[in-house]
């Protein structure tokens, strides 16, 4: 019999994220694999979500006039829209990738969630409050969540111990990573007046990438007398101008780079010219970054948090997040030590293959198939 899967995308936009970057990876795979299943993504009004997959013949767009941002603009327009709509509908499978939850008449219904920093301490009392609400009724909604991590997933489990999980990772394309050479990014460097060595950290500009810290632990490199460099890649989400502050008042404005705007190939060519990754965050689900860092066959350093041990299986270089002079010395001996270099780079090119999209299709497949 034919499955039907209806997907509420209305989340997604065309500005780079690890939610569209899932997205893309698995769910374009995942049509692929099952040709004979029909699926309907439930498209914001400001992005044709269905177009990124080239007309794959399973899918199918439908279009809603509700906007991919916007907190209030988003519930107000879903709550005039979802009822309704969904009344027309019939799926066996209606998958949920934000809140709030709105289930359809029929069909099991599956909850995507990334992270909870919605619910944290550090979220704005009032946010926490309202947001708490929502997603533990979501949870209790749901027959199935899928979360990107172990760490996550004990982490929903903490908030919300009734709840049906499963672990889908986050994956990564190797492909575009192998066919670049230095000499091919070498054009992306001279555009970006970069260094000949450099340390890298991708992510948007908001407070738990934890980017303050990893420029004050670049000034204190520079006060044991290592000269790094430091790119930051990223979009602004509300910290791009204390951080070019912050810069500037530690007179790091030839040391420190915050590049925008970036192309996926332009990232892409600049992990493999750096001389090292550093992921400095304070939270995360998942970190794909760490997965580029390992296709582009570079050394990294990062933070030490639950999740991150669990992608690297506790092998590679750790700090803590809150410790400038531990991210200093650990940044350090990430630059100086060629063994350690090689020894995770040799580590990264094993580990990523686990993180392929094929991989993590097959078991998305096989949770619709069985629900377990």
């Amino acid at each position: 019999m034919l499955m039907r899967v209806g997907i509420n995308a209305i989340c997604l936009n065309d500005r780079p994220s690890g939610a569209r970057q899932r997205f893309i990876g698995i769910y374009g795979a995942l049509f692929r694999r099952l040709p004979d299943a029909e699926f309907v993504i439930f498209e914001p009004c400001d992005c044709k979500v269905a177009g990124w997959f080239g007309g794959q013949a399973n899918v199918s767009p439908h279009s809603t006039p509700i906007p991919s941002t916007g907190r209030f603009q988003k519930l107000l327009s879903g709550m005039l829209y979802w009822r309704n709509a969904l009344s027309r509908e019939s799926f066996d499978v209606f998958e949920v990738l934000s809140l709030p939850l709105i289930r359809p008449e029929s069909g099991s219904v599956i909850l995507t969630k990334h992270d909870l920093r919605g619910v944290r301490a550090d979220a704005p009392t009032v946010h926490r409050a309202v947001h708490a609400a929502v997603l533990r009724r979501a949870l209790a909604q749901a027959d199935h969540v899928f979360t990107v991590s172990a760490a996550m997933r004990a982490e929903i489990l903490a908030f919300y111990p009734h709840a049906h999980v499963s672990v889908v990772y986050n994956g990564v394309d190797t492909r575009p990573f192998e066919m670049l050479t230095e000499a091919d990014c070498r054009p992306i460097a001279a555009k970006y007046s970069l260094p000949q060595d450099f340390i890298l950290s991708v992510g948007h500009f908001e407070g738990r990438k934890n980017y303050s810290r990893l420029i004050d632990a670049v000034a204190l490199l520079r006060e044991r007398g290592l000269e790094s460099c430091l790119v930051i890649v990223g979009n602004d989400s509300g910290e791009q101008a204390s951080l070019l502050r912050q810069i500037a008042k530690l007179n790091l404005s030839k040391r420190v780079k915050l590049l925008t705007g970036l192309t996926d190939h332009e990232v892409r060519c600049l992990y493999i010219l750096c001389s090292l990754f550093v992921f400095p965050s304070a939270y995360e689900g998942f970190g794909i970054p760490i997965l580029e860092c390992m296709a582009a066959r570079r050394p990294m350093v990062l933070s030490d948090l639950a999740v991150f041990r669990e992608i690297t299986e506790n092998r590679t270089t750790y700090f803590p997040f809150d410790d400038t002079s531990a991210m200093a010395d650990a940044i350090e001996f990430g630059l100086t030590s060629s063994d350690y270099q090689e020894e995770i780079i040799r580590y990264g090119i094993q580990r990523v293959a686990d993180f392929t999209f094929d991989r993590i299709a097959d078991r998305v497949a096989k949770l619709y198939a069985t629900g377990n």
